[in-house]
């Protein structure tokens, strides 16, 4: 009895509509579109100016408030409990407003969440990293999003914070909000460690150690993100604001933030 032929013809399952047999699976150009807009945009060498942040991680160095044991635990809590609620939602909500057109609900958006930015240079890290943002997006990828976004910013109805300059690119690309969270979620946590790395809090290969462990906390804060509104905008983490508060005063920075 001959077995079954291995990458044979592919036929239809009746039932499914799908394909049945050994035969390969023609990839979605969309989809490898979408993974590869979000490869660009969340590349450590994209230069958006995110190498110039500590995301409050300095702050935290400079008052003896963090350790290499803690440092972990300190990105798991700000994910929860800061950038999710924060960016990561200002982010999910730019992307749905971007999509349907609505450009009043996106100037909303950038205008609430500048104001939950409480220290100025956290307002400012994230004006500049946005617009710099927008700007190599418009020239790379284009679209009308991100053409209107940037009129809105110029007119002066929107801020141009970084996470709702992000949702405006992934939006105008094409990329699910979901893989464009996921994306820009991990590159906040590859730079957070990447300053943990200059401030000699972790070793490159801890480092690594670290971002594997953190993929249940960023599914969580993902669809967290994704189920909330307008009005839920904001994080609760008073004792990063101080610390970013104590670094805008320091006599010495390595990072903007």
């Amino acid at each position: 009895m001959s077995g079954p032929v291995v990458g044979g013809p592919v036929g239809v399952d009746p039932v499914g509509g799908g394909p049945v047999g050994g035969g390969p699976v023609a990839p979605d150009p969309g989809a490898l579109d979408a993974l590869l807009v979000c490869l660009q945009l969340t590349d450590s060498a994209f230069p958006s100016g995110f190498y110039t942040l500590s995301h409050g991680l300095e702050g935290y160095a400079q008052a003896k408030a963090v350790t290499p044991d803690t440092m972990p635990d300190l990105l798991t809590d700000l994910l929860r409990h800061s950038v999710g609620p924060g960016d990561a939602t200002a982010l999910a909500l730019a992307h749905r407003a971007a999509t349907a057109g609505d450009w009043d609900l996106l100037a909303e958006v950038d205008e609430r969440l500048h104001a939950t930015k409480l220290n100025r240079e956290l307002r400012l890290a994230s004006t500049r990293t946005g617009r710099q943002l927008l700007d190599i997006a418009r020239e790379s990828l284009g679209g009308e999003p991100l053409e209107r976004y940037a009129e809105l910013v110029a007119d002066k109805r929107a801020p141009g914070s970084q996470a709702v300059a992000a949702g405006v690119a992934y939006a105008a690309a094409g990329v699910p909000a979901e893989q464009a969270l996921a994306g820009d979620l991990f590159a906040f946590c590859t730079s957070f460690v990447g300053a943990a790395l200059r401030l000699r809090l972790t070793d490159h290969r801890k480092a690594q150690v670290v971002l594997r462990s953190l993929a249940p906390v960023l599914q969580e804060v993902v669809r967290a993100a994704l189920e909330r509104e307008l009005a839920d905008l904001g994080g609760c983490a008073p004792v990063a604001d101080a610390m970013s508060g104590r670094h805008e005063r320091a006599e010495a920075r390595l990072f903007m933030s």
